[in-house]
């Protein structure tokens, strides 16, 4: 590192490169931080001019990290823990202080749960906040190894994702097929998989969420060699407008249908394949006293469309 430049080096460039490395896409890492992409570019480029070295590799379609973004990624993490670690132990200090607890979740799979574990929550612990994170599977999985989330509620369809982390199952789900209005499929009460294995398919991000592929390959499986996916979209609001325009059809939760309203019809597909589990993750050693509490408080949820964790899909 040349000499002098601990001393101009501002916190934001840490953060902006820890962002643009952990995202591996400029275009992420800006949504994420709330800055324009070119001005993000900028300063990682500034960054490697004042360090004197590459931290990123790029491609027409891609970036990766070199072995010297490697290290300062690792770097950048500790210094941002030690920072939040110091802000929270200030707002301890505060009379006024109130105690967060972080939740990251999916929202198809944590809708119904994250309401009635809230309400239960807030009526024991009228004092302590908390802050809700919607985000992709893999979102979760790093929000709670860099302890920025306390909790993860997410699909678990893959567990071995959760490697070093605790999980509980907290029970499943059915699967379901969401289509426009006017699709063929409105006339059918239940739809044959072999039906939406000739459908083009909508689902989401494999680089975001890679369980969401695996599970569309395990369920059309019998029916298909290789799902026919015609659209990745970011977050459940993209593949619901997506569906809606008629680009093809998606297939999920069952819960799905609370999310989308009236906007999309939905339907039970036959034969029905195992349920899709619904998991919390979380770090064992760092979970708060709240965390806890929480996580009792989901685990004893009770819902009608909420089975127990039996015969789960694992891919």
């Amino acid at each position: 590192m040349p000499f002098g430049y601990a001393a101009i080096m501002e916190l934001r460039h840490v953060r902006y490169f820890a962002a643009v490395a952990e995202q591996l896409s400029v275009t992420r890492a800006a949504q994420l931080l709330h800055v324009s992409q070119p001005a993000l570019s900028r300063q990682i480029r500034d960054l490697e001019e004042e360090l004197g070295v590459e931290l990123l590799e790029r491609y027409p379609n891609s970036i990766a990290l070199t072995e010297a973004g490697k290290v300062f990624l690792a770097e950048c993490k500790v210094i941002l823990r030690r920072v939040e670690d110091a802000v929270e132990k200030v707002r301890r200090k505060s009379p006024s202080h109130r105690s967060i607890l972080r939740i990251g979740f999916a929202a198809t799979p944590a809708v119904e749960l994250l309401k009635q574990a809230m309400r239960v929550f807030h009526k024991q612990h009228p004092s302590i906040q908390i802050e809700l994170k919607d985000l992709s599977s893999n979102g979760i999985v790093r929000g709670v190894r860099d302890l920025k989330l306390d909790l993860g509620i997410t699909i678990g369809v893959a567990p071995q994702s959760f490697e070093g982390l605790a999980m509980k199952e907290l029970g499943s789900y059915g699967v379901t097929v969401a289509f426009p209005k006017e699709h063929r499929f409105a006339k059918l009460k239940q739809v044959p998989l072999a039906e939406v294995a000739k459908e083009g398919l909508i689902t989401f991000t494999k680089s975001e969420h890679p369980e969401a592929h695996s599970a569309i390959r395990k369920i059309l499986s019998g029916f298909t060699e290789e799902p026919n996916i015609v659209m990745e979209c970011d977050g459940i609001s993209s593949l619901f407008a997506a569906v809606e325009s008629g680009k093809g059809v998606a297939i999920g939760f069952e819960t799905m249908a609370k999310l989308a309203g009236s906007r999309l019809n939905f339907r039970p597909v036959l034969p029905a394949p195992p349920r899709l589990p619904v998991v919390v993750i979380y770090d064992q050693a760092k979970l708060s006293s709240a965390g806890t509490d929480f996580l009792a408080i989901l685990a004893a949820v009770k819902l009608k469309s909420l089975r127990p964790a039996a015969g789960l899909l694992i891919v």
